[in-house]
């Protein structure tokens, strides 16, 4: 099973397990495939601000599909999420505009801004997984997101766990 190619999947969500460098394919609460991942360069904690290298950590959704990647392919993730957005405010990071453009992003399913002290442009993506070298992103081997990108739809349920 863990080594077949992805089939259609009538309830897709993936998984992502930082500590453990895994990227799992659900279809409703059945596991029907992991996948070895590598992280932002200081993967260590929860991405806090733009440039720090950390992979997000929380609840995501795949909000755009990009087969024209610098990285093969690539499934761009709902980043910063609410919770995000209201630690940035109460931090002074972002402004109460940038908050309330977040909020309306994630309410209405779309890209939210990607461009605050934040970060943002994190991406599920190809370009190998000899170590944790990305600015943030999840990245695999590029014959692996060819796999996940067929199969997996805008929309998408994404945890990203410690």
């Amino acid at each position: 099973m863990q080594n077949e190619p992805l089939k259609s999947l009538a309830e897709p969500s993936i998984v992502i397990r930082k500590a453990a460098r895994k990227l799992e394919i659900f279809d409703g609460k059945k596991l029907v495939k992991t996948y070895t991942v590598v992280l932002g360069f200081s993967s260590k904690g929860d991405k806090e601000i733009e440039g720090d290298g950390r992979t997000p950590e929380g609840e995501f959704y795949v909000f755009t599909k990009n087969p024209e990647s610098r990285f093969h392919l690539s499934l761009g993730l709902s980043y910063p999420s609410k919770d995000d957005a209201k630690r940035g405010l109460a931090a002074g990071l972002i402004t109460k505009e940038e908050f309330d453009e977040i909020v309306k992003a994630i309410d209405a399913g779309s890209m939210p801004p990607q461009k605050t002290k934040l970060g943002g442009e994190i991406y599920i993506h190809g370009g190998g997984t000899a170590s944790n070298w990305t600015d943030g992103c999840v990245g695999l081997k590029d014959e692996e997101i060819s796999e996940i990108y067929a199969m997996i739809p805008v929309g998408t349920k994404v945890a990203i766990l410690k």
